[in-house]
């Protein structure tokens, strides 16, 4: 079973995949890792956050298993990682990792989730269940701001708000794949859901899935 869970920031997408994954049993992939972790090189590095085919070869050296998670939870990576996400190069040279990750999840684990921007369009478009989940944006500011907090208790919510209108506009008007729903996905708007009721309602929306796809 690879399941393909899209959305814009802060729409809750990351928190339902690893639910689904730990109720499932499931290896789950956080793809957006992969650019914060390319922005966290590039800056390490000292490559320009617009050189798309620099950006391009230092993806292909991207393994998960050997970066500092914490590291790249830091708004500044966040950043970066909105800014190289933007470039064909760059998206080309993710692919296979992504699909990797899938086909060998599938084979030692019995399936994968990946959550990220354009996983049901382009990464999985044959994933067996796709969701799309989406919350408005003050209800995604407010998330991301409450987050934020403990580690920088002066941040404006206004700083936030505006940094996500910048991010979301970046997402759905870049042209290499933008953030969309895939014609076929499940839509889901968190911003009046519980975590708890969103796994709910996705895993019922899994069952009768799996229970038509029965011969």
């Amino acid at each position: 079973m690879r399941i393909a869970i899209d959305g814009p920031a802060a729409s809750g997408k990351g928190t339902l995949a690893r639910n689904l994954a730990h109720h499932y049993h499931l290896k789950h992939l956080d793809t957006g890792l992969l650019y914060r972790a390319l922005g966290y090189l590039a800056i390490n590095r000292g490559i320009a956050l617009d050189d798309a085919p620099a950006l391009a070869m230092l993806a292909r050296e991207i393994d998960l298993a050997t970066m500092d998670h914490e590291a790249l939870r830091q708004d500044a990576i966040a950043h970066a990682a909105s800014c190289v996400s933007q470039y064909g190069e760059v998206r080309a040279a993710l692919r296979d990792y992504q699909r990797e990750f899938a086909k060998n999840a599938s084979q030692t684990h019995g399936g994968a989730i990946l959550d990220g921007r354009d996983i049901g369009t382009v990464i999985l478009p044959d994933a067996d269940i796709k969701f799309f989940i989406i919350a408005d944006l003050e209800s995604r500011a407010h998330r991301r701001h409450e987050d934020l907090l403990e580690s920088h208790p002066d941040l404006d919510f206004q700083t936030v708000l505006a940094d996500m209108q910048r991010r979301d506009a970046r997402d759905q008007g870049r042209t290499a794949a933008p953030l969309k729903a895939a014609a076929d996905a499940i839509t889901i708007n968190t911003s009046n859901r519980a975590s708890h009721e969103t796994l709910a309602y996705a895993i019922d929306c899994i069952t009768t899935h799996q229970e038509r796809a029965r011969p």
